[in-house]
């Protein structure tokens, strides 16, 4: 008490605490707040966004619309039958956009069968068995992947892929199974195979991405209950985090095929590009983008533009309806909560 300055009280419990209605009225009084001011902040900020919402709305009715009125001609002059023959004769004016479906089926399911296994091996180690040290680079390196433009891939594929096909991969397919039909024909390198192999490396960072996002959405409680009765660490992984999110993979899958469906580029410098339907997948063969892509600056008459256009709304709306698929199942797994880490 000696050492305390005259003139200074001492201060000790707790400090009084000003009335929150005292601070609203304060508040309310002060320069700062502008009630008029803020609502016509508000009112103007509303207005953008939902003129920018409205925006992506009218660009793909827009979109719809030019695809539309564009092909009609040739839908009135073939009608479904467009979908269903597969001459296709600038020349004569026939038309038919079959091989190319058959192209883009064949090339996009065998890029799925190849890429499905890896993606979700590699989702699998990263979040539950990688070490800390290794699961960052990893999963950078694997999402670096969708970053690489497509002619990159096409690139890589003529001077490294289409090769190794060619002098290795393909003889030994037609030796040991070659009986199937699947594999048989002279190993040119370039065609369906090629075509399969590159789409599979550019989907695996989204189905391994997607995967992992619903990976992490399982809560930690379902691993550590499974662990607590006896399972193993397979066991756990299987029954407890790949079953509870299996429509959240699937998703992905599908979101997958949406980019092996429109991707063009890289298809198109290895595909081959010829418009027939073949049982082999060393046959060359031919997609609705890497048509789109070829011959749209070529076409001449009206028709022939016509049937391209129409090539192309089939191909945005499948993919339309593929990725709105594939959202919806990813939602179902996730239910729009962010994905959280476990130890």
């Amino acid at each position: 008490m000696a050492n305390q300055a005259w003139g200074a009280p001492r201060l000790s419990g707790p400090q009084p605490v000003a009335k929150p209605e005292l601070v609203a009225a304060d508040a309310q009084s002060g320069p700062l707040i502008r009630t008029g001011h803020n609502r016509f902040a508000d009112s103007f900020f509303y207005i953008l966004v939902l003129a920018c919402g409205i925006c992506v709305l009218a660009l793909v009715a827009i979109i719809v619309y030019e695809l539309t009125s564009k092909s009609a001609p040739t839908w009135h002059a073939f009608g479904w039958k467009f979908f269903f023959q597969s001459d296709w004769d600038p020349v004569n004016d026939h038309y038919g956009a079959l091989p190319f479906v058959y192209g883009t089926i064949v090339s996009s399911v065998l890029s799925l069968l190849i890429a499905v296994p890896l993606a979700i091996g590699v989702a699998v180690f990263i979040t539950e068995m990688s070490p800390p040290w290794l699961r960052g680079p990893l999963a950078f390196t694997t999402e670096l992947l969708a970053a690489i433009p497509s002619v990159i891939y096409g690139l890589w594929a003529i001077f490294v892929l289409v090769p190794l096909l060619r002098l290795y991969v393909q003889p030994w397919l037609a030796r040991y199974f070659g009986w199937t039909g699947l594999f048989e024909g002279p190993p040119f390198g370039i065609g369906m195979l090629a075509a399969g192999i590159i789409l599979a490396i550019m989907v695996v960072p989204i189905i391994s991405a997607i995967t992992r996002e619903v990976m992490t959405a399982v809560p930690q409680q379902q691993r550590e209950a499974v662990l607590a009765l006896g399972a193993t660490r397979w066991e756990m992984i299987r029954t407890g985090v790949l079953r509870n999110a299996r429509a959240g993979i699937m998703g992905g899958v599908i979101l997958g095929l949406g980019r092996a469906l429109g991707e063009t580029m890289a298809v198109t410098m290895v595909i081959g590009n010829r418009p027939e339907i073949a049982k082999s997948l060393f046959a060359p063969g031919y997609t609705m983008a890497s048509v789109l892509a070829n011959e749209f600056s070529e076409a001449s008459g009206d028709l022939y533009l016509s049937a391209l256009v129409e090539v192309g709304l089939a191909l945005f709306l499948v993919t339309i309806i593929v990725n709105i698929i594939a959202q919806f199942l990813v939602w179902t797994v996730t239910r729009g909560t962010p994905a959280r880490g476990h130890a």
